[in-house]
């Protein structure tokens, strides 16, 4: 039998619908973190969470959106499990800068981005790495 040639289109059209995938995924990680840090502002103004442990949870909320995220995009996409979750703490990371620079008016790193960045990028690393299917051994 002859192999089936692969078509320009074809994987053009995949690489277009992977990144679809991968930009829901982020944005499904953005309204899950939004809900996660809501429910901790309310946990503040409650007594319940000391004002100290703010950051912690920004960041345990970050991780909670980029696993949401992911698993929803790496479910999509099916292959190439890593880029795809790597993807999607991405696209939350840039969400959350935007809305950063929308209220704000200003970013720094100083200010705990690149705690944010890693929480991210972790927190859609974990569901790329854990579909990844074990190679297969290769025979004699």
């Amino acid at each position: 039998m002859k192999k089936k040639e692969r078509r320009p289109e074809d994987t053009g059209s995949q690489w277009l619908n992977t990144m679809c995938e991968v930009l829901k995924g982020g944005v499904l990680a953005g309204v899950a973190a939004i809900l996660a840090l809501l429910i901790c502002a309310v946990l503040v103004s409650v007594g319940a969470l000391p004002m100290s442990g703010m950051y912690g949870s920004v960041l345990a909320a970050c991780v909670l959106g980029a696993l949401v995220g992911g698993i929803y995009a790496v479910r999509r996409v099916g292959g190439h499990s890593l880029p795809v979750g790597l993807g999607v703490g991405t696209v939350l990371f840039l969400l959350l800068l935007t809305a950063g620079l929308i209220v704000y008016r200003g970013t720094s790193v100083a200010n705990g981005g690149a705690g944010i960045l890693c929480a991210c990028l972790c927190g859609g690393a974990i569901p790329g790495l854990l579909a990844r299917k074990p190679k297969k051994k290769h025979r004699r």
